[in-house]
């Protein structure tokens, strides 16, 4: 939406034709993305890329294949976003 904004469409119509709250837009695109969040982002990639090679293996051989791709982390961390994300 904000490239609409860019071409001189008013944010207000955008969001009356997309039939969503301009409220939680403005608050959405003032939110900022977190370091930790782009850090666990990173984390959990290397987690899903470990296991997409060896589906069988559990959260503690995971977060020793992510160490060993350059993403390291406890073995506690590994299991909350092996939980989180399933």
């Amino acid at each position: 939406m904000s490239e609409l904004a860019a071409d001189g469409i008013p944010v207000a119509v955008t969001c009356r034709v997309l039939e969503i709250a301009r409220q939680p837009y403005c608050r959405w695109l003032a939110r900022q993305v977190t370091d930790a969040e782009i850090v666990e982002a990173h984390r959990a990639n290397a987690l899903f890329d470990a296991h997409r090679e060896d589906p069988e293996f559990d959260y503690r051989y995971l977060a020793d294949e992510a160490h060993a791709a350059g993403e390291s982390m406890c073995h506690r961390t590994a299991w909350r976003i092996c939980q989180d994300t399933g």
